[in-house]
């Protein structure tokens, strides 16, 4: 993978090609969550899916030599994120398994709109007012997606999704106040060791054997969840967060795509106006940061 990304051009080009990798990777990873949460229970997914993934981190440290980096840890935010992944995980497994991938995918997009909601008491950053008519918008995108009728989606599965995105962004703040002081290593080792230990742990009551036709699901799940953490840490490390960020949209249409080739099923309109709006209300954010960054450095 480094090597791959080596090879590409600097900047952003290269940061946009490992965003659409990443995006690729996650979707996914989160198919294979869907396919195997016809059989598993969530905790166990969630147990396995650090489980897998433990090894392949811990290679990836080692051949680049940062052990030493990651045992600088503030441990409560540690904690807090790894209960706050845990608590993602089971949601968006549970919300999977009623839920179309385009459905779970467009309320999982409104977290970045709650990070911003969230920056201000917690990170302290000032939010200007654009952000807040693009937080409504947000909102009212999910309001339309959870729409209240027997064929919508305001049901135990797609609110559960939307509590998974709440999860999802606490813990993206969290990880923010964390590596004001911690490696990346860290953030990533630490919380993959908290996923398996507690997951598991809760997992084990109800604990059901793998079944030799799910190994190779297993471990596309492992690789694809890994190779989509390196490919996103690439994607910002090098270019505009405000040029990378949109390209992570691109989800929707490998939701889409997935949808239909694995399920036959297609969003209604319903559905696609809503991920309209909250996708339209992300994008007026990225376009008000750059607009302002290229005021404030011409």
């Amino acid at each position: 993978m480094p090597h791959f990304f080596s090879r590409l051009q600097e900047g952003n080009p290269r940061s946009i090609t490992a965003m659409l990798l990443a995006v690729a990777f996650f979707s996914a990873m989160d198919t294979l969550i869907k396919a195997l949460s016809a059989h598993y229970p969530p905790l166990q997914i969630a147990a396995m899916r650090g489980a897998l993934t433990l090894p392949l981190i811990a290679l990836w440290i080692q051949w680049r030599g940062a052990w030493v980096e990651v045992w600088r840890a503030r441990w409560p935010l540690h904690l807090l994120r790894g209960a706050l992944v845990i608590a993602m995980l089971v949601l968006f497994t549970v919300g999977v398994r009623g839920l179309p991938l385009t459905n779970a995918y467009t309320l999982m997009f409104f977290a970045p709109l709650l990070i911003t909601v969230l920056a201000w008491p917690v990170l302290g950053e000032r939010v200007p007012r654009a952000h807040w008519w693009a937080v409504g918008g947000g909102l009212l995108g999910v309001l339309v997606a959870l729409r209240p009728s027997a064929e919508g989606f305001a049901s135990w599965a797609g609110l559960a999704v939307l509590g998974a995105a709440v999860c999802y962004a606490v813990s993206a703040v969290v990880t923010r106040l964390a590596s004001r002081t911690d490696s990346k290593d860290s953030l990533v080792l630490w919380v993959m060791v908290i996923l398996t230990v507690v997951a598991g742990a809760l997992a084990a009551p109800q604990w059901l054997p793998l079944r030799a036709q799910d190994l190779g699901l297993w471990a596309g799940l492992a690789a694809s969840g890994f190779l989509g953490q390196l490919a996103i840490t690439e994607a910002f490390r090098h270019g505009q967060a405000s040029a990378v960020a949109p390209f992570e949209y691109t989800a929707l249409a490998w939701s889409l795509g997935i949808d239909w080739a694995l399920w036959q099923l297609l969003p209604d309109g319903f559905t696609l106006l809503g991920a309209a709006i909250i996708v339209g209300s992300g994008l007026y954010v990225l376009r008000h940061e750059q607009v302002h960054a290229t005021a404030e450095h011409p």
